[in-house]
Parts: structure tokens; C-alpha cells; sequence
């Protein structure tokens, strides 16, 4: 019942930026939290940076922690992925998701599977 439809993928150059969109639809009651995940190939789906939705906590990956920056427009009912100094490592599939998290720990909201809405993903390309 919640659709999810991402934008803003593309290729860049190591040093760039990129900012990823993600608009939610639907019953939109049936989630609390939202985030970016992204998958390389070969590599396990792993989580980038989420949200609680609710009251705007953010939680990062290590790896992009100081350079992505997630954010929400509540009335476009949008979550964006600011990216900034983007490297070849950040080379992926990324993904939005979206979920009904019980629990909010780092462990559990940059967890691919407490997720069950997710969207048709953005190829990010970064050269070196």
C-alpha cells in the first residue's frame, strides 16, 4: 500500500555531487521510518543513511558518515540523499526504502531487512 518513486541517480566524477529524491504514496500511516540503501555488485545490500520519519533522527553508514546528508520534506512526503564528495566506493544500486520499525537502534534502522517498501532503485556511477 505505500509506492515509492526515486530520482536524481547519474555519474560523476570522484569529488562530486548528487542528490537522490524519494516520494512515498499511499497509506503512508503504515511507515515510520525511510531511508537509503545501496548495493554493489557482488557485495550484500548494506544501509547508507535513514530516518525516523517521526522526529527527523538520522542515522549513517560509517563509510559515508560527514559526507551524505538525509533529509525530509514532510509536505511532498519526500526523504533526499545529499552526496557529497562522492568516491568510486560509493559505486551502486541505491535504493529507498521505507518500514514500521518497533525498535530504533543504528543496528535495526540501517537494516535492509526491518524494510518492506522499496523502490525501483538509481544507478550511482562515481570515476575516478
Amino acid at each position: 500500500q505505500v509506492q515509492l518513486v526515486e530520482s536524481g541517480g547519474g555519474s560523476v566524477q570522484a569529488g562530486g555531487s548528487l542528490r537522490l529524491s524519494c516520494t512515498a504514496s499511499g497509506y503512508t500511516y503504515s511507515r515510520n521510518c525511510m531511508g537509503w540503501f545501496r548495493q554493489a555488485p557482488g557485495k550484500e545490500r548494506e544501509g547508507v543513511a535513514t530516518i525516523y520519519t517521526g522526529g527527523g533522527l538520522t542515522y549513517y553508514a560509517d563509510s559515508v558518515k560527514g559526507r551524505f546528508t538525509i533529509s525530509q520534506d514532510n509536505a511532498k512526503n519526500t526523504v533526499y540523499l545529499q552526496m557529497n564528495s562522492l568516491k568510486p566506493e560509493d559505486t551502486a544500486m541505491y535504493y529507498c526504502a521505507a518500514g514500521l520499525l518497533t525498535r530504533i537502534t543504528i543496528a535495526t534502522m540501517l537494516a535492509p531487512s526491518q524494510y518492506t517498501h522499496w523502490g525501483q532503485g538509481t544507478q550511482v556511477t562515481v570515476s575516478s
